[in-house]
């Protein structure tokens, strides 16, 4: 009873007001923790979803070389989007998905311009001239040129620490590229640098949109938006392009119509979506080095002693962006 009144007592006293009370007990050994909150459980499948599509987009250069062993540039641009763009409106009608709202069609059609027609394109022709090595460096710029695209768009504003890591990542890659092309410019670094500014805005845009939609359904009414012009395209291409199809010519075909232009943007702009773009875009550091080693599995070259070196250091620069707070009240959600 002593003890019951004391109990008594002190809770009077706390509420009263003539003393604070006392935090909570912990719980006693044996009782399980609380389950993880939902925005943890978000950012862990959003950085799960954006790491997909980072490994579906390191095949895209392979690919694309495999596709030009048999195609000319406008037939593999033309059918790799004519094939995805087919895919994604048969899933849309199956599912019967309602048409956009009138006010994403904007964005849409940035997503169309930028990650549909522009980086296949422009990435296409530079890879004539180009090794897969050197095309490596659009994709280690796109994570500071997709993060800038979204400060401007939306006002984000990663921490100083974010920005650091991420711009010593990107000089890492830039490095090592030009170090394996032997530091001249290639003829197709207009190409290039052009598919990096349009391949950002169509990040930025698509995941913007992700958060009102299905990522699915974001990159999946962005390619229905092209058939107009990638069916017919297709087949003026291949009516004047030599076509000389193997093996390789199809399977390159087949992964950068369902793998990089659907499938992978798919979970890539669920993952920004949930984690945002400036943080999801980081993870594209380790895109160039996955590249290369899918270089030497598929088309043969070497990796040197620089790769594994620049792989350590990139992975790095991810964790460090990965753990750098970017701001929980300024950062992008799209």
């Amino acid at each position: 009873m002593r003890a019951q009144d004391s109990a008594i007592a002190s809770e009077t006293i706390a509420v009263s007001g003539g003393a604070e009370p006392r935090p909570a007990a912990r719980p006693p050994l044996g009782r399980p923790r609380p389950a993880p909150s939902p925005v943890h459980r978000g950012g862990v499948l959003g950085t799960v979803m954006a790491a997909l599509g980072v490994a579906a987009f390191s095949l895209t250069f392979p690919a694309t070389a495999w596709g030009l062993e048999g195609l000319g540039p406008w037939s593999l641009v033309a059918c790799r989007l004519a094939l995805a763009g087919l895919v994604a409106g048969g899933a849309l009608a199956a599912l019967r998905v309602p048409p956009p709202a009138r006010r994403h069609w904007p964005g849409l059609l940035v997503v169309a311009g930028g990650v549909v027609i522009g980086f296949p394109l422009l990435s296409t022709l530079a890879l004539r001239t180009s090794t897969t090595s050197h095309a490596a460096v659009v994709v280690g710029l796109l994570p500071l040129t997709t993060a800038a695209y979204a400060a401007v768009r939306t006002g984000a504003r990663p921490t100083r620490a974010f920005w650091v890591a991420a711009l010593v990542g990107a000089a890492v890659i830039v490095a090592f590229a030009l170090q394996q092309s032997g530091g001249a410019p290639t003829a197709g670094d207009l190409y290039l640098f052009g598919a990096l500014l349009v391949c950002a805005a169509g990040y930025g845009e698509g995941a913007r949109l992700a958060a009102h939609m299905p990522g699915w359904q974001v990159i999946g009414w962005a390619l229905v938006a092209c058939l107009p012009l990638s069916v017919p395209g297709a087949a003026a291409a291949l009516a004047t392009e030599p076509v000389h199809l193997g093996a390789h010519a199809v399977a390159g075909v087949l992964w950068l119509a369902l793998g990089s232009q659907f499938l992978g943007l798919v979970v890539w702009y669920r993952g920004m979506a949930a984690i945002g773009v400036a943080r999801a875009s980081q993870l594209q550091l380790a895109q160039p080095l996955l590249t290369l080693v899918w270089s030497v599995l598929l088309l043969g070259e070497h990796l040197t002693w620089a790769a594994l070196v620049a792989a350590v250091a990139v992975l790095v620069c991810i964790a460090v962006t990965q753990r750098a707070s970017t701001g929980a009240n300024r950062e992008e959600r799209p």
